[in-house]
């Protein structure tokens, strides 16, 4: 019943990650276009596209609807231009709108734009975290597929926990305020760890583990005094969280009219690095039929229902706890990171959230004829690998990219990173380096291809600097091979300093960037 993609999925060769169009999602064949001779074309309404959200819009597009961007207000002109690799050049808007003082002008301006331009409106969908109160209201007001505004502020991860502890199912122990003395009482009474974050963030942006009360105390006034979210706007409300224990997962579905289909279930690889507590490594899909998904998937879908979330896609977060699935949060939009794990789910499940939530908007019976969660076992396998950054400097030339792209399991890389560009230890989303897609039918191939990533960050082989630039390195307090600081931090230009002391480093990286290392090569050099 569920749909493969007509791609060629080049599991054993190499791809290029310098052409959008080799990296742009692909349309499946079956998919009906808009007829054509309509009186008014078809159009949907985004709001606030970014990241994944352009994925979604340009599904929409493929399918043959015209696209009506409407800016959230306050949403800054940064991240409107946060366009994935493979949406540029294609993704095209009819017109771009803002969104007015009120959802009665907004509404009346998006449907004069619309007639104005000889578009009906079909749907209006939700382009990204800090569009989904708009699309919320925006859809309601329209009379289109909505999830409504009935529950306010469900993004809001307070209004989330509290509405699960309403109904009897397990959350989070927790408080939030906008000033320090609303919270004062139960962080001196909590059991410590516990997180400090924003009321309402993506990622993990401003989200930090305390160990301390003096260490909570601290963040909390960073939040609310001096901190610009990373979707734009400052934050509010801080919210005080118990520290859940256990592994964190992904869960991601879409909906149409309270039906609930499963499009993915990941594993978050989540570490400490780099002073941070919850630096993103990866995500690991999982098994439909594992055991942690048949707890998870249940209990995720008992809590859109609380929600009130049911149409269009989610993006929920769990972790297993000694007495059960707990919710994270839930994100009322689809999984982000750039619809980077697009191509990937589509070779292992032979779909993605992406298309699935363009069949949830507007097309009944496509949506009906998804299976209830992706099949087991996976087409393939793969694996997303965040790259994290151990350095600080302005990057001089990237030869350690190439050798990525020569890995058996290589995919496709999307990355910011080139010459002149300025990287720093990566903390979070927002200092991340990049993403690597693999896929392989050989699993082990494919744990070997990781091991090399990391084995390269760890060592700082992924970028060269100009001199006089700052790397901290991840590896062992003796490492001789350079010179330390009393804070660890060391001053030089990698590419210059390894070329004078002639390591086997040097050795490797030179071959790296001549595309002759071997695996045997990488495992000499990083055993030694």
């Amino acid at each position: 019943m569920f749909r493969i993609p007509t791609m060629d999925l080049p599991l054993t060769t190499h791809s290029s990650s310098d052409s959008a169009a080799k990296m742009a999602p692909k349309s499946n064949s079956n998919i009906d276009t808009i007829a054509e001779g309509d009186t008014l074309a078809p159009a949907i309404v985004v709001c606030t596209p970014y990241s994944t959200g352009c994925c979604v819009a340009l599904e929409a597009q493929r399918r043959g609807y015209k696209l009506i961007c409407l800016w959230s207000d306050g949403f800054s002109d940064a991240m409107k231009k946060h366009v994935p690799v493979a949406c540029e050049g294609e993704l095209r808007y009819e017109m771009e709108l803002d969104e007015q003082s009120t959802v009665d002008e907004t509404a009346a301006l998006v449907l004069k734009k619309a007639a104005d331009n000889g578009l009906e409106i079909k749907a209006c969908i939700c382009g990204g975290e800090a569009g989904v109160d708009l699309a919320d209201a925006l859809s309601e007001k329209l009379g289109l597929l909505s999830n409504g505004t009935h529950v306010q502020n469900r993004r809001d991860k307070k209004v989330q926990q509290e509405l699960l502890r309403e109904a009897g199912i397990r959350s989070i122990r927790q408080c939030a305020g906008t000033c320090f003395e609303d919270v004062k009482e139960f962080l001196e009474t909590e059991t410590y760890p516990v997180i400090v974050k924003p009321l309402d963030s993506a990622g993990s942006d401003g989200v930090k583990k305390c160990d301390t009360y003096e260490e909570a105390k601290a963040h909390f006034m960073l939040l609310i005094n001096d901190y610009e979210k990373v979707n734009g706007g400052t934050c509010e409300e801080v919210l005080c969280q118990e520290f859940l224990k256990g592994k964190e997962y992904i869960i991601d579905h879409v909906s149409r009219d309270g039906v609930h289909k499963t499009t993915m279930v990941w594993l978050y690889d989540k570490r400490a690095a780099n002073g941070a507590a919850f630096v993103y490594f990866g995500e690991v899909p999982i098994d439909s039929e594992s055991e942690e998904a048949k707890v998870m998937i249940p209990y995720v879908r008992q809590v859109l229902d609380i929600l009130g979330m049911s149409n269009g896609p989610s993006h929920g977060e769990v972790i297993i706890t000694e007495d059960g699935p707990c919710l994270v949060e839930m994100n009322c939009r689809a999984n982000g990171g750039n619809g980077t794990w697009q191509p990937l789910c589509n070779a292992i499940a032979g779909y993605s959230q992406v298309e699935a939530s363009i069949d949830a908007y507007v097309d009944e019976e496509k949506f009906n004829e998804l299976p209830d969660k992706y099949p087991s076992p996976f087409l393939a396998h793969g694996q997303l690998v965040d790259l994290v950054s151990f350095s600080s400097g302005t990057v001089k030339a990237t030869p350690g990219f190439e050798v990525l792209k020569k890995l058996p399991s290589f995919y496709f890389l999307e990355t910011h990173v080139k010459e002149g560009v300025k990287v720093v230890p990566t903390v979070d989303l927002v200092t991340d380096i990049g993403c690597i897609v693999l896929m392989n039918p050989d699993k082990e191939m494919l744990d070997r291809d990781i091991e090399v990533i990391r084995q390269m960050e760890k060592h700082n082989l992924l970028f060269t600097f100009y001199p006089q630039e700052t790397i901290t390195e991840e590896g062992e307090e003796d490492d001789s091979r350079f010179v330390m600081l009393k804070d660890r931090r060391r001053i030089y230009s990698m590419d210059l300093q390894a070329k004078e002391d002639k390591p086997r480093q040097w050795l490797m990286l030179n071959r790296a960037r001549r595309g002759i290392m071997s695996m045997d090569l990488q495992k000499d050099v990083y055993n030694n």
